[in-house]
């Protein structure tokens, strides 16, 4: 990681510190709650979001892209705290029993909303790299009485987490923040188990504008110079070994950027491997012709 980039990081974790912190000490919260009426009355610069930007953005990012009736009954810190650019819940599609990872839980919404949605034969997972907003997630999950989640710290380029073990990966408006898309986009492929998915919702460039002029229109701790391309994200997608990846634009957040829904599937073993091969897989390290000689790169392959 060169200076620049860990410059960055230290920026984006500091900030969102903030952002927790905010929440933490109450601003805002004698009037935002969890439901319509207050989000759209006077949820914006008094809560998380006013640690971010100081441009009043509660249209486009935070908790009033929910459904109405989707955050009831969460604590009320969850809802001050969402940063994110959409709902990745519904695009995911979660089932019961499924095992989720949200990378960039912040302050936990989308594990608890996922936690309701897998239910007690489920399990979700938040993943954040600041300590205030995982005390705050712990704090929040405890509150909402939330058994089956687990906050745990670490970096989206290297998630702490064995290899296929989650069904499903979400994120809300984080993927844009790291300098190593690729590492994350290859760590999301190694965690989930073969026919796994993503849901993610994310900051995404029309494929016309250069990175100087996605700069130009926002900053990396707002979500907008760090975005992707559409045609990049696809591409980034499709190399790591994903299948039928899509992006979809949703709103607008600034000349050229869209909020947008991401989709790819992690290929089952019978997707990737005859018979023969798969009788025979190992780990790629010790059989790096597992899945046959002509493709030279196992991570395109469940087998593992």
């Amino acid at each position: 990681m060169t200076s620049s980039d860990q410059d960055i990081r230290a920026h984006v974790r500091d900030r969102y510190a903030a952002a927790a912190l905010t929440v933490v000490a109450g601003s805002g919260a004698s009037c935002c709650g969890s439901s319509e009426a207050t989000q759209t009355n006077c949820c914006g610069p008094s809560d998380a979001q006013s640690a971010i930007s100081d441009i009043d953005e509660g249209d486009i990012f935070g908790a009033a892209l929910y459904t109405p009736g989707d955050t009831d009954g969460l604590p009320e810190e969850a809802v001050l705290a969402s940063l994110g650019c959409g709902n990745p819940l519904p695009v995911a599609d979660l089932r019961e029993g499924e095992r989720v990872l949200d990378l960039g839980s912040g302050g936990g919404i989308d594990v608890l909303l996922s936690a309701r949605r897998v239910g007690p034969t489920g399990f979700a997972y938040g993943l954040d790299m600041t300590d205030e907003m995982l005390s705050l997630a712990r704090a929040n999950a405890a509150k909402a009485g939330a058994n089956n989640v687990q906050f745990v710290k670490g970096q989206i380029e290297d998630i702490p987490l064995p290899d296929s073990s989650i069904d499903v990966v979400i994120s809300n408006c984080v993927i844009n923040l790291s300098t190593d898309k690729s590492a994350v986009i290859g760590e999301m492929f190694r965690v989930l188990t073969p026919g796994g998915r993503l849901g993610i919702s994310d900051v995404v460039a029309e494929d016309q504008l250069s990175p100087a002029e996605r700069a130009e229109r926002g900053s990396y701790v707002r979500c907008i110079a760090g975005a992707l391309s559409r045609t990049e994200y696809l591409d980034g997608l499709t190399a790591a070994g994903f299948t039928d990846p899509e992006v979809v634009y949703t709103h607008q957040v600034g000349p050229g950027m869209h909020a947008s829904i991401i989709r790819a599937t992690k290929p089952t073993l019978s997707q990737c491997c005859g018979p023969d091969e798969q009788a025979e897989c190992c780990a790629p390290a010790a059989k790096p012709d597992c899945c046959g000689a002509e493709t030279g790169h196992t991570t395109a392959c469940g087998c593992r």
